[in-house]
């Protein structure tokens, strides 16, 4: 099943666009092979409480735009969807030119040297958002829903009363996401994915890429799309034996695949590897993995 990616985003960096009533989206001059064109930072609410959320990494052409862009009101909440350095890092720039406090999940759970890499380990959010939390300003109340899967601190906001839902990096309209262990955990993302599909959101907003529209669709194209992936990793293993999940990049990922991507295939491929693991599909041996 082809999963329905928006790739076309005329959004010039640091400008502002008017995506819902009192919603804004900046994008950030980050791009990348995992960024697309950058990170996008929203703008919840007018006036004298405006919430941003994703302030981006440490970029002060970034900062200087969201503080260009909410002049004459009053930003009150600096938000983060999950720690990593394409979206935390910009919280402490914000702070010290606003004195707004700042939200999230948590800190980064996973430490640099068990493959926590890809963090911002310097993030301790203010205040702490467990499932569920509610932040409220003047004109918007926001509903915290925990997604882990792409990262283990991972939120969504759900903009009460709209069908709106901030998804970050847990759905990109652009691409898929990248699920890295041990942070990124596959049967924790699927479960996510399952959970956000039971909602009638209307609109998604995510943390790369344009808004994306009726995500019902696509919610069921993604899912989709990891089941057969899945598929291929087991008939990749069976056909090799024995094999690494870098050993199974190349006939899972296929020759087309972009250079740059192979190491977050691998990781990938690992997520994969580690879910069938406890459902007793496969077995490991050190880095190799073996077909029951």
């Amino acid at each position: 099943m082809s999963i329905p990616f928006l790739k076309d985003d005329p959004l010039p960096v640091g400008e502002v666009q008017e995506v819902a009533p009192g919603v804004r989206r900046i994008l950030c001059g980050n791009p990348g092979p995992f960024t697309f064109r950058g990170t996008n930072t929203w703008l919840i609410g007018r006036g004298g409480s405006v919430a941003v959320l994703d302030p981006g990494p440490e970029d002060a052409a970034h900062a200087a735009a969201i503080l260009r862009a909410t002049a004459g009101e009053r930003i009150t909440h600096i938000l983060v969807s999950h720690t990593h350095r394409d979206h935390s890092p910009g919280v402490a720039a914000l702070q010290r030119a606003t004195g707004a406090p700042s939200f999230g999940f948590g800190p980064h759970l996973t430490p640099p040297d068990q493959g926590g890499e890809g963090g911002d380990h310097a993030f301790r959010p203010d205040a702490t958002l467990p499932d569920g939390a509610v932040l409220e300003g003047d004109d918007w109340r926001l509903a915290a829903i925990h997604t882990p899967g792409h990262c283990a601190n991972h939120l969504c906001f759900a903009l009460e009363g709209t069908g709106i839902l901030f998804s970050a990096d847990h759905v990109m309209s652009w691409s898929t996401s990248v699920v890295s262990p041990p942070d990124g955990d596959m049967a924790a993302y699927m479960a996510s994915l399952a959970r956000l599909a039971a909602r009638d959101d209307r609109l998604f907003l995510p943390g790369h890429g344009p808004p994306l529209p009726e995500p019902a669709p696509f919610l069921a194209a993604l899912a989709a799309h990891r089941r057969e992936r899945e598929a291929m990793v087991l008939d990749a293993l069976r056909a090799a034996g024995r094999a690494t999940a870098r050993d199974l990049v190349a006939p899972v990922y296929g020759p087309a695949l972009d250079p740059r991507l192979v190491p977050a295939a691998a990781r990938s491929l690992l997520a994969h590897l580690i879910k069938l693991g406890a459902e007793g599909a496969v077995m490991r041996d050190g880095e190799a993995w073996e077909a029951r």
